[in-house]
């Protein structure tokens, strides 16, 4: 125990020192986003919230995260309708999706950074009676505070890769302590539920659960919105989406669509980087090498002309996607772990994923497995795969129907996981 008091101290003192670097860093992002720039006092723990007691307190770091986790807090508000309902993201772009999608329903505010008085000042002025933490979020001072306090914490939706295992490295023990002080670890798949096991957490509070993506619910009307706007470029052209990139990748999502336009010289790329600063970088890339592009933003929808259309806007890719043909997700041909391939696949789209997948490993293998999905490797590989799609109905057919029955088999996580979260509640 003496051990896992001293590793805190040097983790809360390597905090402190680390604050003027982490502020450093959000000045550097907000000259790309300026909405770093604003609300540091919340990152602090200072800001003012109405009077609250025995709140619901669901935390998700960003839009992935946060749209996973709609399902569960309109659940929950549903159940207690009394008690107040705290929603906390990290990013701008989490922040700006918990406001359009929940708006004044919920008190919304960043999550502080893991300091001992922040967190006491977060906690003292939210009084939850529950911490849902989505997916792998682990911060040592947060959870033991939670731990003194007697406020449970349910890790919703949890997954741990074994990236992210191995880089605990000799924090491991005080990894393995905090989980340990989470009341219950709803694991989304079996290999997911073995790592936290390794990292150490106790197995009787933890469950294997399923993954609550499955459970989303799609906007209604969401094939007529697309279908809708297929028709105001072209109903007939071929269209694909490149969702969620990142840099390191975009070179060659530019280098298939140059692949697909030898084949298809009307295609239409829809590229939807991940992060809004990225988003005049990509349009001043794609004019660069000289494809025809055109901007949400500047120009509302694609012509007939265009080649390239980039989605420079929050929370409007589910309705790109339903108006595409195949969808390439992003993050997984750049080592980052790859972004969520439920989406597209609910909707009967073809996936095409890179190697990197370890974020979503068993769904990106099962996927694969039963067809519903294609892995490559590269830009050029990623334009052939783009191709035989488009050129092939019947794969194309086969590839969409196969991810809806993964995503149909899959359902259940989300009532699972709402019965803990009220047992919790309820003890």
């Amino acid at each position: 125990m003496l051990k896992i008091g001293l590793m805190r101290v040097l983790y809360t003192l390597l905090m402190y020192l680390a604050t003027p670097i982490i502020l450093y860093r959000l000045a550097f992002r907000g000259l790309r986003n300026r909405d770093y720039f604003w609300r540091w006092r919340e990152r602090f723990g200072f800001f003012d919230c109405p009077k609250m007691q025995d709140a619901i307190w669901v935390h998700a770091v960003s839009v992935g995260e946060f749209n996973a986790a709609v399902p569960l807090i309109e659940a929950l508000m549903r159940r207690f309708p009394e008690r107040p309902m705290v929603v906390t993201t990290i990013t701008p772009t989490g922040s700006s999706r918990v406001q359009s999608v929940l708006g004044k329903r919920v008190f919304h505010v960043y999550l502080p950074y893991d300091l001992p008085g922040s967190v006491r000042r977060f906690l003292d002025r939210t009084k939850p009676k529950l911490a849902v933490v989505m997916e792998t979020e682990i911060w040592p001072n947060l959870y033991l505070s939670c731990s003194a306090r007697k406020i449970p914490i349910l890790i919703a939706n949890a997954r741990l890769s074994e990236r992210s295992l191995r880089g605990y490295g000799p924090a491991k023990a005080l990894a393995g302590h905090c989980v340990r002080a989470a009341a219950w670890i709803a694991a989304q798949s079996k290999v997911d539920a073995e790592r936290f096991l390794r990292l150490g957490a106790e197995p009787s509070r933890l469950e294997l659960v399923g993954n609550i993506k499955f459970d989303m619910k799609f906007p209604d009307g969401i094939n007529e919105i697309g279908t809708s706007l297929r028709a105001g470029w072209g109903a007939n052209r071929p269209v694909w989406v490149a969702a969620s990139t990142h840099e390191g990748e975009e070179s060659a999502v530019l280098e298939a669509h140059a692949l697909v336009l030898r084949q298809f010289p009307d295609a239409l790329l829809i590229f939807v980087p991940r992060h809004p600063e990225r988003f005049k970088l990509v349009t001043t890339h794609c004019r660069s090498i000289g494809f025809r592009t055109s901007t949400r933003s500047e120009n509302l929808t694609p012509e007939g002309s265009t080649q390239c259309f980039v989605l420079d806007s929050m929370g409007e890719l589910l309705n790109f996607f339903a108006a595409s043909d195949v969808a390439f997700v992003g993050g997984s041909l750049s080592d980052i772990g790859g972004h969520n391939m439920l989406e597209p696949a609910g909707l009967g789209i073809p996936v095409i994923v890179g190697p990197y997948t370890y974020n979503f490993e068993e769904i990106a293998d099962r996927m694969i497995s039963d067809g519903a999905a294609i892995l490559v490797n590269s830009g050029a590989e990623l334009g052939g795969a783009i191709c035989k799609i488009l050129k092939y109905s019947a794969t194309r057919n086969a590839m969409g129907e196969a991810g809806m029955r993964v995503v149909v088999s899959e359902r259940g996580a989300l009532e699972r996981l709402l019965g803990r979260a009220v047992a919790l509640l309820q003890a």
